[in-house]
């Protein structure tokens, strides 16, 4: 059997190429425009309603590179935790409920908002995590 922390790596594995590739789509490549060209050139002129100071694409391209830094941030304390200090993460119930918790709250985003890859990778990243989790208790 596999030790219950390389499942928790694993995750955070899944969780990091998500979030590089969404970072990596962010700023090269066109993957996050619209398919309406009048649409991209509109949202490139407009202003959200909170401040003239900046635009909606400039807004969007912020939000996603912000999300992608998010999931990276996860992968890199998770995938650390679990590879350098084991036994610390599987001590910590505070740490080992925020991670799934994080999961959990990314895989209802991507339900509803975002489209079928990243859900099944964060759904895949939930089964991994939760399946470490569950052989920390069992190991215990």
């Amino acid at each position: 059997m596999l030790p219950a922390h390389l499942f928790i790596v694993a995750s955070a594995t899944v969780v990091g190429l998500l979030g590089g590739l969404h970072l990596l789509f962010t700023f090269r490549g066109n993957k996050f425009d619209p398919r309406d060209a009048a649409l991209t050139d509109a949202l490139r002129s407009v202003s959200p309603i909170i401040s003239r100071q900046t635009t909606m694409a400039r807004a969007a391209k912020g939000f996603h590179a912000s999300h992608s830094l998010g999931a990276l941030l996860f992968a890199l304390v998770y995938g650390y935790l679990a590879l350098v200090h084991p036994g610390f993460l599987r001590q910590s119930t505070f740490l080992l409920v925020l991670g799934m918790a994080t999961l959990l709250c990314y895989v209802a985003l991507a339900r509803r908002y975002w489209f079928s890859v990243p859900f099944r990778g964060i759904a895949l990243a939930n089964v991994l995590y939760a399946s470490g989790w569950a052989l920390y208790l069992v190991q215990a």
